[in-house]
């Protein structure tokens, strides 16, 4: 008999060699029906495993990260039978799951176009309509090679001869189609229910540009179709939402062919970006932090001391000066670090907090450019606190209230990771270990929930990861905090504690916005373009209904400007129907429609962009209501 303990602690005893599947069944018909995958101490497992031992067993379906993963990795080997069927002599690559779908890379003889989706599509559902199993197959690794290469997949072959001599190596069939892959997938391909192909790209092989262009066709699925229609809405909502094109729209920036990956504001987009930044200077200042500006080339030397030369020299751009080698800086940590190491500090100075919206250049390579989701200068709304050691958790808490406020402001749920040591890492265990504890006990304190997430680290330091939620459902990644006890000693920072003795600081590195291009970017989709009134760029369009109110517009107009509300005066000779139309097509909160009545009474007629005819009221009256939405950044 085996003992199996399940997520809420019950045990049931089972006959050896008792099926994952037949556990599930036995649980209830609802888990048989909608289990996808277990796990078995802690490791995934396909349902028609046996259990061998007494272990913890758990059960995920489509709602879990786990199930959605297992399913959707699935589908891309269904994806893979089906071109393989339709496109003899395409060699495979790889098809893992991704947010929200998958992919599967290939080298075809065939040129891929949108129209050959469908005809892929078809035949994948032509597949699950067969409810064929998914069979793991153990194979040695001779037999491994033997097979892929005598079916001429060289990417399975050179994927083989990497792993490591003692790996296990597993391969999946469903049907006459056979894939290396280590599993586990679903019990079967009915699973796998609604299928869409959605797009192609272009993709080297294992992401080096040196290697071949392969082609790449993306997909999702879902167990009902009503979940895929519910997903391909919002897909479409976000197409038009994007901020690409809500940013020629509406004339905030552009990316020009001279600069790529270098975005150019226009006047609009930077009364957006000021706001932003005013908003953040206000709040840093409030809470103590100090504003500086560090210089945006700095000698290699500093990048050798601070080791990104050694591990981020790859992201990098460089330049000569008096025969002197110099770097662009691709952060702003070192910067901070000589003004602090400029004088002399007491431990009574600390904590010391530097801010600074500082000015970074990454490379990126051209196809993962992205509007200004993915540039390649940026602005980080950075910050570095040295603190003692005893002060770590109070200003870790104090920078996790600062980015809950700065998120609430903007309406944003979010979620929180915590990033463990890299593989390519500088420092000590232990100091890892110290540095990870400290940011733990922090996000204890605060009763938050948190993701522990293995080996995404900084080079330097564990971190905290801020990933804020859209109207769309959609996450990103912005708010990091970064605790870092490596920095200070190989630039030999410190302080004078009690004792007269100089004393070694802490430091935490950390963003709100993260990039200011990039929150921008996230902003702009996030409201579709039409932004609260605090960070509107027109807040007011100011329109008389014939020329006889012209006079009166533009003293109306000269008000608003008087009171710092940003005002637009539509004087054309156009009907009134027309300029307020255009006004909501560039989704400027408040129109004011001044007819004869309005100037005869000082009064103006409101419309909202979204609301509507708000009536006629007085302009003091309307001015105190758009101040006050102003001051408390109504959303």
């Amino acid at each position: 008999m085996v003992k199996a303990t399940l997520k809420d602690g019950n045990v049931r005893e089972y006959e050896k060699g008792v099926t994952l599947a037949e556990i599930a069944a036995d649980i209830s018909g609802r888990l048989a029906r909608e289990a996808l995958v277990a796990s078995v101490d802690g490791r995934l497992a396909d349902l028609s495993a046996p259990l061998e031992r007494d272990a913890h067993v758990a059960f995920y379906t489509f709602d879990d990260e786990e199930g959605r993963q297992v399913f959707r990795h699935s589908t891309s080997h269904v994806m893979a039978q089906a071109v393989r069927k339709l496109f003899p002599g395409t060699r495979l690559a790889i098809g893992p799951a991704i947010a929200d779908g998958f992919y599967y890379d290939f080298d075809s003889p065939v040129k891929f176009t949108p129209e050959m989706l469908e005809k892929i599509q078809a035949e994948m559902e032509s597949i699950i309509k067969k409810d064929l199993p998914f069979e793991r197959i153990d194979m040695s690794r001779q037999e491994a090679l033997d097979f892929f290469n005598k079916a001429g997949e060289n990417y399975k072959v050179e994927l083989i001869n990497d792993l490591p001599e003692d790996a296990a190596i597993s391969c999946y069939r469903q049907g006459d189609f056979i894939d290396l892959c280590a599993g586990p997938h679903v019990p079967s391909t009915g699973r796998l229910k609604a299928v869409r192909l959605t797009s192609l790209a272009g993709a080297y092989w294992r992401g080096n540009e040196k290697n071949k262009m392969l082609q790449r066709i993306y997909g999702t699925s879902f167990p009902k179709k009503s979940m895929l229609d519910e997903y391909l809405f919002r897909i479409e909502e976000a197409r038009k939402r994007d901020h690409r094109r809500l940013g020629a729209e509406l004339d905030l920036f552009s990316i020009q062919e001279e600069g790529p990956g270098f975005p150019f504001f226009h006047p609009k987009g930077m009364i957006l970006r000021n706001e932003l930044e005013r908003f953040w200077r206000e709040e840093h200042r409030r809470r103590g932090y100090q504003e500086i500006k560090t210089p945006v080339i700095l000698n290699r030397s500093l990048w050798e001391r601070s080791g990104h030369w050694d591990h981020y020299r790859e992201n990098m751009y460089f330049t000569r000066i008096d025969d002197l080698d110099y770097a662009v800086k691709p952060m702003n940590c070192p910067g901070s670090i000589l003004i602090y190491k400029s004088r002399l500090h007491s431990y009574r100075d600390l904590p010391v907090r530097m801010a600074e919206l500082g000015l970074v250049h990454r490379h990126e390579l051209s196809g993962v450019l992205h509007g200004l989701m993915r540039v390649r200068c940026f602005t980080q709304d950075d910050a570095h606190i040295f603190m003692l050691p005893g002060q770590i958790r109070d200003e870790i808490v104090g920078v996790i209230d600062l980015v809950d406020y700065f998120y609430g402001v903007f309406g944003f749920k979010y979620r929180v990771e915590l990033s463990t040591k890299p593989e390519k890492a500088m420092g000590s265990d232990e100091i890892w270990e110290m540095a990870t504890k400290a940011l733990e006990e922090a996000l204890k304190s605060k009763g938050m929930d948190y993701k522990v997430n293995e080996g995404d680290g900084a080079f330097y330091g564990p971190k905290i990861d801020f990933h804020l939620e859209d109207c769309l459902g959609r996450t990103w990644q912005c708010g990091t905090i970064q605790l870092d006890f490596l920095m200070p000693e190989k630039f030999d920072l410190s302080y004078i504690g009690e004792d007269g003795q100089k004393h070694r600081p802490v430091m935490i590195h950390r963003v709100v916005f993260g990039s200011i291009e990039r929150f921008i970017g996230i902003l702009t989709e996030h409201f579709g373009g039409a932004f609260p009134v605090w960070l509107a760029p027109v807040q007011v369009m100011v329109m008389p209904i014939t020329d006889r109110q012209t006079d009166y517009a533009r003293e109306v107009a000269a008000r608003l400007e008087g009171e710092d509300i940003r005002a637009e005066l539509d004087a054309r000779n156009e009907k009134i129907n027309y300029k307020i139309r255009e006004a909501q097509g560039r989704k400027i909160p408040y129109m004011l429609v001044l007819g004869g009545r309005e100037a005869e009474s000082g009064s103006v007629a409101v419309r909202h962009r979204s609301a509507g005819d708000l009536g006629s009221v007085g302009l003091d009256d309307f001015i105190a209501r758009i101040r006050e939405e102003i001051r408390i950044k109504k959303i």
